[in-house]
């Protein structure tokens, strides 16, 4: 049994075509889909060679009637969601919904950190769950927070989770790109970014960055960055999907 106190446990895509998304990222990342029905909805489990990865699921109407677009939405693991959700309330941040019990599964609350990202607090009902920071394909790899005040959000997340400070990457005018450890794992990094829309981006790991570009363009996807290489000889490309959702991939580049 592994402690994953402060690891990114699940991803969850709410998107507002599950048949379309199952599709989309089934071709792009070879995942596979089961359904769980669940009283008032069905929800999607996604798997890569029978490991689940993630679920996805139609945006709530509340969330849609609070303008959440569709998007990827991580779970943090915490040893008590309600008390950690107090304690986002006390670092600035907010609750968005309030603590709550998934049958059989655990117990979840939606927060947002004090510059508005929005993530998942989670505490599992069964065993604890191994680390989700994997390079294997179709895996998260890595985690980005895009935001307006980097070293205010490290310290929130460090303070709430534990988290570390890893190397420092100047990016020349675009500030630093602070990289993060998960007790002792490194795990992402955070940056003051351009983006419109400041939220946690989530890396998919591909075993040929370009061939994995082609199946995101022929199926209807919307490449917006890359591929562009990164330390350590890997290549990325930022993207959303044919419902706007926003994702990316990491990996090697094979062709010349």
């Amino acid at each position: 049994m592994t402690d994953s106190t402060g690891f990114f446990v699940w991803y969850e895509l709410m998107t507002s075509d599950v048949a379309a998304a199952k599709g989309f990222y089934g071709r792009v990342l070879g995942w596979t889909a089961e359904d769980v029905p669940t009283p008032g909805m069905t929800y999607t489990l996604v798997k890569v060679n029978g490991t689940q990865v993630g679920g996805l699921m139609t945006v709530p109407k509340e969330a849609r009637d609070a303008g959440v677009k569709p998007c990827w939405v991580g779970y943090i693991a915490v040893p008590d969601v309600d008390q950690g959700a107090k304690k986002v309330t006390s670092l600035g941040g907010k609750v968005l919904r309030e603590p709550a019990d998934i049958p059989g599964v655990g117990r979840f609350a939606v927060v947002a950190d004090p510059q508005g990202v929005m993530f998942q607090l989670f505490k599992g009902t069964g065993a604890a769950q191994p680390e989700a920071v994997s390079m294997k394909p179709g895996h998260v790899g890595w985690h980005e927070l895009h935001t307006n005040d980097a070293a205010k959000a490290f310290e929130f997340y460090s303070t709430l989770f534990g988290w570390t400070k890893d190397q420092a990457i100047n990016m020349g005018e675009m500030g630093t790109y602070q990289l993060f450890a998960i007790r002792g794992t490194q795990a992402g990094g955070m940056f003051n970014s351009p983006a419109p829309v400041k939220s946690w981006l989530y890396y998919f790991a591909v075993e040929d960055v370009d061939a994995a570009l082609k199946r995101i363009t022929d199926h209807g996807g919307h490449p917006l960055q890359g591929p562009t290489e990164v330390p350590g000889g890997m290549f990325i490309v930022q993207a959303t999907d044919p419902q706007g959702a926003m994702f990316a991939i990491v990996g090697t580049r094979k062709q010349s």
